[in-house]
């Protein structure tokens, strides 16, 4: 384990981030954007907020207006951060993004440009040019070793849901390398809190879909605080056991609304409340005054921020009921 900056390095960045916490869109503000009469009023509120124009019924536009606004807010953050490796946690899923978009693209013949997102570690024309050349040396060694075995499982099997559980694995341990060099509790606890997330995620859904034990147990990630063959025993007793695992953790609501989908239950909830656990454990970042919590909670609170953002403005521009989007807002922690 590499040596841990010390909390101190952070006292700069910690201030710049409390004063950026102000720009954050409450839940007032969300509110205001909710119940405004006209897109031009919501668009009014957003830009006295510092975003651009946000345009629903273009959603290309709309995407990558957001994604413009992530760059900025990542860039500006690791010139500051002691440590970039905190930044890079939010970066490297992009990585892992485009090299799903690379293989679907190639094996269907079509370009894969408008899918993929320019904020990873590695520049996507690069990454790009690594995953079809097969020269993928220079790239990060997790990413890598992904990439190469995604291409291999889709080419074998032709199955793109088994190449993407491919990469999805290797950017959780791409995540828990990072957690375990930078020797941050915080930051292996919250990787650890999203590999729980997933593997909740993936258990009701094959549950849902009459998939059996071994099936699951192809999906599941390693790394997580919930016990892998405890997640097992659930699937075999179709679900009667999921309090039992899950009553006594910060999963337990969405372990309910997992319940619920079991019984014929709509997703939707259910999905809000696997997000909503993973920002119930960075809320403990706002009783810490200084160090590396409070910039790994800012940048998932800006995260949660663009979810949000999309869900309020597609939902108000396809005429959804203001309790219906209202109900699909992640939880705001900070």
């Amino acid at each position: 384990m590499a040596k841990k900056n010390k909390d101190t390095e952070y006292l700069a960045i910690s201030t710049q981030i409390r004063a950026m916490e102000n720009g954050l869109l409450t839940r007032e503000r969300m509110e205001q954007i909710l119940e405004a009469r006209s897109d031009e009023e919501a668009g009014k509120i957003l830009q006295d907020c510092g975003y651009p124009e946000l345009d629903p019924t273009h959603p290309e536009r709309m995407d990558a207006a957001l994604s413009a606004a992530r760059e900025t807010t990542l860039f500006e953050l690791a010139a500051a951060a002691p440590d970039p490796r905190y930044i890079d946690i939010f970066k490297l899923k992009y990585d892992y993004h485009n090299v799903k978009a690379i293989l679907k693209a190639d094996a269907m013949g079509t370009d894969p440009d408008r899918l993929m997102m320019d904020m990873g570690r590695v520049p996507a024309e690069v990454l790009k040019e690594a995953v079809r050349s097969g020269e993928l040396q220079d790239l990060p060694p997790r990413l890598a070793a992904a990439a190469a075995e995604a291409k291999a499982v889709l080419d074998t099997t032709r199955d793109p849901q088994l190449s993407d559980i491919v990469l999805d694995r290797g950017c959780y341990l791409d995540m828990d390398d990072v957690a375990e060099a930078t020797g941050s509790a915080f930051l292996h606890g919250y990787v650890k809190t999203q590999i729980d997330a997933a593997n909740l995620r993936s258990l009701i859904r094959t549950i849902r879909m009459g998939k059996n034990v071994d099936f699951l147990r192809g999906v599941l990630f390693a790394g997580g605080e919930i016990d892998m063959d405890a997640v097992l025993n659930v699937s075999e007793s179709g679900g009667r056991d999921l309090m039992e695992v899950y009553g006594s953790t910060r999963f337990r609501a969405a372990a309910e609304a997992g319940g619920e989908v079991l019984g014929g239950g709509a997703l939707t909830t259910f999905e809000k409340l696997c997000d909503d656990a993973v920002s119930d454990y960075l809320a403990g970042a706002q009783f810490v005054p200084f160090g590396e919590a409070p910039l790994l909670a800012y940048l998932a609170a800006r995260e949660t921020e663009y979810t949000n953002l999309r869900i309020l403005l597609l939902g108000r521009s396809t005429g959804l009921g203001a309790d219906v989007i209202r109900a699909r807002l992640r939880a705001s922690f900070l």
